[in-house]
């Protein structure tokens, strides 16, 4: 429990530095530097993509040679590097550079990163036998959590500054605090004992082969269903079509991240209750629905109800879909499944946004999320239909061995 809450302080305090700068991206590139909704597309595309190479790499890694500590702290230093990129950028090529060093960051400190919080609620404290969704629950919390408070930190300043004036520097700047704070919190997470030295591990491409069909299967519908879902970018620059000044567009943000955060723990719990499935399932739908709410917004009150949905369906999925992969995959590729579920859907990023660019541009900000509706609709369907619920047990302590200093 307690190298879960460090665990989870570290993405408290690095989502604090991200999204002071996150949603003001796409205004800053089409304000400063007149890009296009098309434009922006691919630079969220591009940066999401070539990153998510990585993951599947870093999970790999981490199974191998158990650094888990070492290669997740290395990825969380991406995110001061990309503020310190930030800096730098004069041109819309610097802000895709910074934001492909960004998202680099992630794709290698998510999977030894999962893996950690998978131990940690293996050593128990928890409060349930089957502790995973409350694991990921708490962690996946305290990350909205901090993305909040960074959102909240932007408004005010953008609100005191107004934003034709607003020094977007200075809040690169600053946001750098948060990004140190963040590491420092490394000081204080465990890394349980590594597991004796086992025989020559296979490269991951070989027993990837040797994966379940039924983790397959999901994989499939991961890139299905991300396929629709494009970068947050467009739900910002969907919420400035329908009337919100840029200082707004900042609070709606913040609505969406504060609801996921105060939601994700219940609904991390609700599925060691019920099974991931149940959860998955009605979370794909929601999304669905979402994106018809942001197609089909007839005034400011549909654009909030729909950043409200959107909170909802981000606690419904986010933590639950890796307690998900971590059930089914074997206990000896944990690490390697859920990079490679990282990476399958960082890969369906670059099409998802380049389409919601193009679509956005050529016909409108409604058929981006209709488009999305439906793919959303199309993978709950396979889910529903197709893929059995995962072993609803406690992982073993095979799988999850016990922690140093909890």
């Amino acid at each position: 429990m307690i190298n879960i809450l460090f665990l989870g302080l570290v993405s408290f305090f690095t989502d604090i530095s991200t999204e002071m700068v996150y949603p003001l991206i796409p205004l800053y590139l089409t304000g400063r530097f007149g890009a296009t909704p098309a434009l922006v597309g691919v630079i969220e595309g591009v940066a999401e993509s070539v990153a998510s190479l990585l993951k599947v790499f870093s999970g790999y890694l981490t199974d191998r040679f158990q650094k888990k500590k070492l290669i997740a702290f290395s990825g969380y230093a991406g995110s001061l590097f990309y503020k310190l990129a930030l800096l730098l950028s004069g041109s819309w090529w610097g802000i895709l550079a910074a934001r492909v060093i960004d998202r680099t960051g992630k794709g290698i400190r998510t999977a030894p990163r999962d893996v950690l919080v998978i131990e940690s609620a293996g050593a128990g404290g928890m409060g349930s036998a089957n502790p995973l969704g409350a694991a990921f629950g708490l962690h996946k919390a305290l990350d909205m959590c901090g993305s909040a408070l960074g959102i909240l930190f932007t408004w005010f300043l953008l609100r005191g500054a107004g934003s034709e004036d607003f020094n977007y520097r200075f809040l690169f700047m600053i946001s750098v605090i948060p990004a140190i704070l963040g590491l420092c919190m490394f000081l204080f997470v465990k890394q349980g004992p590594s597991p004796a030295p086992a025989k020559q591990r296979e490269p991951f491409w070989k027993n990837i082969r040797k994966v379940d069909s039924q983790l397959r299967l999901y994989l499939l519908v991961v890139f299905l269903f991300t396929l629709g879902n494009s970068s947050n970018s467009f739900l910002i620059l969907r919420a400035r079509s329908a009337g919100f000044d840029e200082v707004n567009v900042i609070l709606l943000y913040f609505l969406f991240n504060i609801t996921a955060a105060a939601l994700s723990m219940p609904m991390g719990r609700l599925s060691d209750k019920i099974g991931r499935k149940k959860l998955l399932v009605p979370g794909y739908l929601l999304f669905s629905l979402c994106y018809l709410g942001f197609a089909f917004a007839a005034g400011k009150a549909s654009i909030v109800a729909a950043f409200l949905v959107y909170g909802l369906y981000t606690a419904m999925i986010a933590g639950v879909e890796r307690a998900f992969v971590a059930e089914i995959a074997p206990p000896a590729l944990k690490g390697t499944m859920l990079g490679l579920q990282a990476t399958v859907a960082g890969v369906a990023l670059l099409p998802a946004s380049v389409i919601a660019g193009a679509l956005y541009s050529a016909k409108g900000p409604v058929a981006p999320f209709v488009f999305g509706a439906a793919l959303s609709l199309a993978a709950a369907v396979i889910l529903m239909a197709m893929m059995k619920g995962a072993p609803h047990n406690h992982p073993g302590p095979a799988d999850h061995p016990s922690m140093e200093g909890n």
